[in-house]
């Protein structure tokens, strides 16, 4: 029997390349959706997912990246310059997607859909990287709304939001781990 449908399946985005689809493609798979910038200091992130995509998407998971200029300008590029340099620097082979809002007024309709499902992001010291943002006056989104580049959320194979990670959990941190392999194993 398969699994029924959510709304994060039938949520229209478009593949980096412009072409129009839905997460539906991923329906059964588990997902890590990650808002993601060129210019940040959490950018060496990227090569970290592509580690975990090599690593579990032969058990089923995406890593999709979705571009965002909300954080300080950090993502002011084509979608064309953030594919070569995603391509070129860090080897990414994962899945992106356009350039899209995930703050304020015009939050596109999947990130909406993830923060509303999961408002509260785990972090290893709460708090701290607001504090850390806010000391540099970055100004940060209230919660529940995403603090800054990659956070993540990763989704299970019925479409659910299961847990959210702070923008400084990395990657390769045993709490996302353990969580991906928890989600993967369902």
């Amino acid at each position: 029997m398969s699994a029924p449908s959510t709304p994060i399946f039938d949520i229209p985005v478009h593949r980096i390349t412009g072409e129009s689809t839905s997460l539906a493609d991923y329906r059964g798979k588990v997902l890590l959706i990650v808002n993601v910038a060129s210019k940040c200091g959490l950018t060496p992130q990227y090569d970290a997912l592509e580690k975990l995509y090599t690593r579990f998407q032969p058990a089923g998971l995406e890593v999709l990246g979705f571009p965002a200029n909300d954080f300080a300008g950090q993502e002011p590029g084509s979608n064309e310059e953030i594919l070569s340099f995603c391509k070129s620097t860090f080897g990414v082979n994962f899945p992106m997607f356009q350039k899209i809002v995930v703050t304020g007024p015009e939050t596109h309709p999947l990130y909406q859909t993830l923060i509303a499902a999961h408002p509260e992001a785990t972090a290893n010291q709460p708090g701290a990287m607001r504090a850390r943002l806010d000391a540099f006056g970055k100004g940060t989104n209230p919660a529940p709304g995403i603090l800054w580049n990659f956070e993540k959320f990763l989704i299970d194979r019925n479409g659910n939001v299961a847990a959210r990670f702070s923008p400084e959990v990395t990657p390769d941190d045993p709490i996302v781990i353990a969580a991906i392999e928890a989600a993967l194993a369902q």
